[in-house]
């Protein structure tokens, strides 16, 4: 793993290299290297969504104090999603990093959305390790809030699946029915992949760890498939 390149994605001098490559473990590459000492993503994962929820809720309250609870609630609905996160992990080239299965790698592991997205919590999560949550905050407010103007001024924050609904209704008088295609995984660890369909036909699938957010990921590809008709 070249971690010079890392520090330089990160802008921050690496520590501790085996927090930085847990980060980048994919729970698929434990499977293949009993032999492998790390574990997991997993655990920075949970504590980098923790710390996520509360950098983006200060950012949203302090950025806009006239807007209400609801809004703030869907601007940071939006920004935090599985698709938002996995876009500036993409960005930043952190598939490049990931030690995945064999399995995962030859089915394009490295450019999914899901996995790429708990990368990037689980990457927040070593940093508030190694630094802390100052370091965090300009993180995410250069990494990721950075899109958040945008993003209300477009009103590209409406919960996916009511926007979708709403104009597949307007335009075609259809509403849409949701689909469990796939799911794989251990019970706590359940992954879904679920297609989203008007009148049989696929508009959009989408991938989570549960079904509400594998449906908003379905409805968010579908809306640019809508808007094209």
């Amino acid at each position: 793993m070249d971690f010079n390149k890392i520090s330089e994605t990160l802008k921050v001098t690496v520590k501790d290299e085996r927090l930085i490559t847990t980060a980048f473990t994919h729970r698929s590459y434990l499977n293949e290297h009993p032999e492998y000492e790390n574990p997991s993503n997993e655990r920075l994962e949970f504590l980098g969504d923790a710390v996520l929820q509360l950098l983006s809720s200060q950012f949203l309250y302090e950025k806009y104090p006239n807007h209400p609870e609801g809004d703030l609630t869907n601007f940071r609905a939006a920004i935090v999603c599985t698709q938002s996160l996995a876009q500036e992990a993409k960005r930043l080239g952190f598939g490049e990093f990931l030690l995945l299965s064999h399995g995962e790698e030859s089915t394009g592991g490295r450019e999914r959305e899901y996995i790429l997205a708990n990368t990037f919590e689980a990457i927040l999560g070593a940093l508030f390790i190694e630094e802390d949550m100052e370091f965090c905050k300009k993180f995410t407010e250069e990494e990721l809030f950075y899109k958040v103007e945008e993003m209300v001024e477009n009103e590209s924050y409406k919960d996916a699946k009511s926007l979708f609904q709403e104009i597949a209704q307007e335009k075609m008088g259809i509403t849409p029915a949701y689909k469990v295609l796939d799911s794989w995984g251990l019970d706590h660890e359940k992954v879904f992949k679920i297609g989203v369909f008007l009148e049989g036909e696929e508009y959009g699938t989408g991938e989570g760890r549960s079904k509400q957010k594998a449906e908003q990921e379905a409805a968010e590809k579908a809306l640019d498939k809508l808007k094209a008709l």
